[in-house]
C-alpha cells in the first residue's frame, strides 16, 4: 500500500482511544467523545442518540445543545431528522435543518440557532444502536471527507457499545445483552421449552476497533483475504457435483476477488480502523444494504457477502465456531439458518430451535417436528440479542421467545409448563386405551414419523401405528444418493421397530421447498405448483423404482404399505401403480421375497382429486388427505405466506363442506380414508374431523394424548349436530359455535 498522509479521521480515532482508555464512568466517556469530535470536525454541536428501546431514541450526550437536554429529549422512531437517520439507517447531510422534510423543533435543547446537520447511523452488523450527529450555525453541507469520518467514528461508537463502555444510568444506557427482550416469529414445529442458549455459529467480538499501525493491519489483511481465497477454492473443488452449492461458491469466489471490497477495507485501515473493524464495517454497511433490498437475488448475493465476511473475520480475530465454552445442559439453539445435517448432528440433545430465516416447510423444519423440537422461524434479531448461555424460554405455541425473562414471565412460562407436564401425565393414564367415543365411535391414531428416532414414540404415544412415514429425509440429509442397499436395510429397521404395528411409506416427496443437495434446482416461479413429487417420480423413474424396490425388500414377506405423494389426478396414479407392478414382478423373477400383501394409496393433496372419477375411488388401494397442502390450494393460500396463511382456518365451513365430500366418495366406494396433518393433531380441529366422518387421523406423537382424550369425552352425533346448525345459519366459520358447545361441556 503506497505511502499516505494521516488522515483526519485517523487523527480522530486516536484522540477517541485516548479518551476511552481511562476508567471513566460510561457518560463521563461519551461526555468527552462528543466534545473530541466537535473540536476535530470543527462544529458547534456534537451529539449522540441511543435507543432506550425499540421505538425510541433518547439523547445521552451533547457539545453545544442545552446539557439539561441530556437523558429528557426522546424522540420515536422515524420522527425529526434523528429518528429518520434511525428509521432508515442512512445518512441525512442538509445545508437548513429547519426546512428539511421530516425536521422536528425541540425547544428544550436549544437547537433552533444551528443550520447545518449531519446524522448518521451508529449501527453494528444492521443492528441499529443509534445516532451520531454534528450541527453548525454556518449553513453547509459537510464535504465527503467528513462524511466518511464520521462514518468510520460511528462504526468505533457501535463496537464500544456492544462492548459495554457507555453502561450508565437509565434505559438508554444499560448494559446490551443483560435486559429482557422478547422476539416474535412463525412457528414451525408447536411445544414450549426452557433452557439456555447455545449459538451454532457464535459472533466475532471486534476488541481492538482502532489500529496504530495502518500499514501492520493491511498486511494482516491480505494474508486473511489470501487465506479466505484458499479455502473457497479448495471448497469450490469438493463441491464439483453438488451444483447449487458450487454456485454459492462461485458467489463467494467473486466476493474474495471483489477489488472494490478490498479497496473499501484499505481505506477504512488508511483511515485509522483495525483489519477486522474494517472487515465488519462493510459488513454493516452489506447488512443495511441487505434490509433496504427489494431484489431477491440481490438480497441473496449480500447475504453471501455476509457469510464471506463472517469468515474473514474469524480468520483474521481467531475465533472459531469453537470457542472453548460448553454446550449447556438444556440448549436452546439459535442460528440464522442450519441444513438439515446439521441438525440431525446435534439430534435430541436441543431443547428448542431458534431460526432467523427459516421456513415452515423446510428441512429444518422437517427435522425439529421429526424429532419433537420446538422450533421457531423468522425470528429477527435473534442472534443479536443472543448470547451463549442467556436464559431463554420458548413458547412454540405463541411463536414467542422471551430472551432473559424477568421473574413474572418466568412464573407466568413455569405455570403453563406445569399444566402441560400434568396433562401428559393424565394423557399417559390412557395411553392404552382407544379413541373411543361416548357416542360408540372408534377413531384410530397414528404418527408421523421420519426417522429412526421416531420410533420410540410409538408406543410411548399410544400410537396404533405409523400413518406416515416420510422418506425423503434420507434423501435430504445427505450429500449424494443414497444406495437401495441403504434404503432396505432402513425400511427393514422402520419395520422391526413398529413391532407388528402398520406403516405407511410415502415415497419420495421432493421439489417445492424440499430440493435434494444433490439434484439441479428448477428456477420455477411458483415451486409449490411446479414440478414436485410424484411428478418428479413418474419424469425420473429410476429413483422411484429403486426405492419400491428397496420397499418390497425390506418388507421380506411382511405386509407393505405404500402411498404415492401429491397425486393430482387418476392418470398419475394408475402410472404410479403400474411402476408399482413392474417392480414386484422384478422381484419376483430375482427370487426376492415378496410382501404378504401390498396396499398402495395415494395422498389427496389437490383439490382435482376429490372429482377424479369412480373408478380411480375403486381401484386405489386407500386416501389419506394431506390436509396442509390440500387447505392452502384450496383457499389459494401460501402456507410459507405469514400474510395470508393465517386468514384461512380448518374449521372454516366451505372447507369442511369439501372434506365431508370427500369422506362421502370414499364411504360409496368403500375406500379407507385418513387425515394427515397438522390440523389432525389440533384437537378441536380433529374432532370436528371424526365429526364428519373420519375414522383414521395421523399426526405427530405429542398430539396424540390430547387429542384422545378430547375424543374419549365427547359424543360425535352432538358435534356433527353444531356444525350443521352453523352451517344452517349461514356461519363462516364453525369454530365459534364448536368452542361455544366445550365450554357448555365443560
Amino acid at each position: 500500500m503506497p505511502e499516505r498522509i494521516e488522515s483526519e479521521s485517523r487523527k480522530l480515532l486516536g484522540r477517541l482511544r485516548d479518551a476511552m482508555a481511562g476508567d471513566d464512568p460510561g457518560q463521563a466517556r461519551l461526555d468527552k467523545i462528543t466534545h473530541l469530535i466537535a473540536d476535530s470536525i470543527g462544529t458547534e454541536v456534537c451529539s449522540i442518540y441511543l435507543f432506550r428501546d425499540e421505538e425510541t431514541l433518547e439523547l445521552c450526550a451533547t457539545e453545544g445543545l442545552n446539557p439539561n437536554a441530556v437523558h429528557q429529549t426522546r424522540m420515536r422512531l422515524g420522527e425529526g431528522l434523528v429518528g429518520r437517520v434511525a428509521q432508515r439507517r442512512q445518512i441525512i447531510n442538509t445545508a437548513n435543518a429547519p426546512q428539511a422534510s421530516g425536521f422536528r423543533y425541540m425547544p428544550e435543547t436549544g437547537e433552533e440557532v444551528f443550520s447545518s446537520f449531519l446524522g448518521v447511523p451508529v449501527q453494528r452488523l444492521g443492528d441499529a444502536m443509534g445516532v451520531l450527529v454534528v450541527q453548525s450555525k454556518e449553513a453547509r453541507e459537510f464535504s465527503a471527507d467528513e462524511i466518511y469520518a464520521l462514518e468510520v467514528v460511528a462504526m468505533v461508537l457501535a463496537e464500544m457499545t456492544e462492548l459495554g463502555a457507555f453502561v450508565g444510568e437509565g434505559s438508554a444506557m444499560g448494559a446490551r445483552h443483560s435486559q429482557p427482550s422478547m422476539l416474535r416469529g412463525t412457528v414451525a414445529q408447536e411445544g414450549v421449552a426452557e433452557g439456555h442458549i447455545w449459538l451454532h455459529e457464535p459472533r466475532v467480538v471486534v476488541t481492538n476497533p482502532i489500529a496504530d499501525d495502518p500499514h501492520r493491519e493491511f498486511e494482516r489483511l491480505t494474508e486473511a483475504v489470501e487465506e479466505l481465497r484458499v479455502g473457497v477454492d479448495k471448497m469450490l473443488a469438493l463441491a464439483a457435483v453438488d451444483k447449487e452449492q458450487a454456485q454459492v461458491l462461485e458467489a463467494y469466489r467473486m466476493f474474495a476477488n471483489s477489488k472494490g471490497w478490498m479497496r473499501r477495507m484499505e481505506e477504512d485501515i488508511s483511515n485509522g480502523l483495525s483489519a477486522e473493524a474494517a472487515v465488519e464495517k462493510e459488513q454493516s454497511l452489506a447488512r443495511a444494504r441487505m434490509g433496504q433490498a427489494n431484489d431477491s437475488y440481490l438480497r441473496e448475493r449480500l447475504a453471501d457477502l455476509d457469510d464471506l465476511s463472517n469468515r474473514l473475520l474469524r480468520i483474521l480475530t481467531g475465533q472459531g465456531s469453537d470457542t472453548g465454552a460448553d454446550m449447556p445442559v438444556d440448549p436452546i439453539l439459535v442460528a440464522r439458518n442450519i441444513g438439515p445435517a446439521e441438525l440431525l448432528d446435534y439430534g435430541r440433545s436441543l431443547k428448542g430451535i431458534i431460526l432467523e430465516a427459516g421456513s415452515v416447510g423446510s428441512h429444518a423444519a422437517i427435522v425439529a417436528r421429526a424429532l419433537a423440537i420446538p422450533l421457531i422461524v423468522h425470528t429477527e434479531r435473534a442472534t443479536l440479542e443472543a448470547l451463549n448461555g442467556d436464559h431463554v424460554m420458548v413458547d412454540g405455541e405463541q411463536g414467542i421467545v422471551h430472551l432473559r425473562p424477568d421473574d413474572t414471565v418466568v412464573t407466568a412460562f413455569r405455570d403453563k409448563m406445569a399444566m402441560q407436564a400434568a396433562a401428559v401425565e393424565r394423557y399417559a393414564s390412557i395411553r392404552d386405551k382407544s379413541a373411543a367415543t361416548l357416542c360408540g365411535s372408534f377413531v384410530s391414531l397414528t404418527m408421523n414419523a421420519g426417522l429412526m428416532a421416531d420410533l420410540p414414540s410409538l408406543e410411548g404415544s399410544g400410537a396404533e401405528g405409523v400413518g406416515l412415514f416420510r422418506t425423503e429425509l434420507q434423501f435430504l440429509v445427505r450429500n449424494q444418493m443414497p444406495r437401495r442397499s441403504e434404503l432396505s436395510a432402513l425400511y427393514s429397521r422402520v419395520l422391526d421397530a413398529a413391532g407388528g404395528k402398520p406403516v405407511v411409506f410415502r415415497t419420495l416427496d421432493i421439489g417445492s421447498d424440499k430440493v435434494l443437495p444433490y439434484m439441479k434446482p428448477n428456477d420455477e416461479p411458483n415451486p409449490a405448483l411446479g414440478w414436485r413429487a410424484i411428478r418428479v417420480g413418474l419424469d425420473k423413474p429410476g429413483v422411484l423404482r429403486m426405492q419400491l424396490q428397496a420397499l418390497i425388500r425390506a418388507a421380506n414377506g411382511r405386509p407393505l404399505t405404500v402411498m404415492f405423494p401429491f397425486v393430482a389426478q387418476y392418470e398419475e396414479y394408475t402410472q404410479a401403480k403400474a411402476e408399482m407392478d413392474k417392480a414386484m414382478a422384478r422381484e419376483r423373477r430375482l427370487g426376492q421375497v415378496l410382501p404378504e400383501r401390498i396396499s398402495v394409496g395415494a395422498m389427496l393433496e389437490t383439490p382435482s382429486l376429490a372429482f377424479a372419477p369412480t373408478k380411480f375411488f375403486e381401484e386405489v388401494g386407500f386416501l389419506s388427505i394431506g390436509g396442509n397442502d390440500l387447505k392452502q390450494f384450496f383457499f389459494a393460500a401460501d402456507r410459507e405466506n405469514e400474510r395470508v396463511r393465517r386468514r384461512y382456518d380448518t374449521l372454516n365451513v366451505s372447507f369442511l363442506s369439501f372434506i365431508e365430500r370427500i369422506v362421502e366418495r370414499c364411504g360409496q366406494t368403500d375406500t379407507p380414508l385418513s387425515f394427515c396433518g397438522e390440523d389432525a393433531g389440533r384437537p378441536v380441529e380433529a374432532l370436528c374431523l371424526a365429526a364428519i366422518g373420519l375414522r383414521s387421523l395421523s399426526m405427530r406423537p405429542a398430539s396424540i394424548g390430547p387429542v384422545k382424550s378430547l375424543l374419549r369425552r365427547s359424543n360425535l352425533e352432538d358435534v356433527r349436530k353444531v356444525i350443521a346448525d352453523a352451517r344452517h345459519r349461514g356461519d363462516m366459520n364453525v369454530r365459534p359455535a364448536i368452542m361455544e358447545y366445550l365450554r357448555q361441556q365443560g
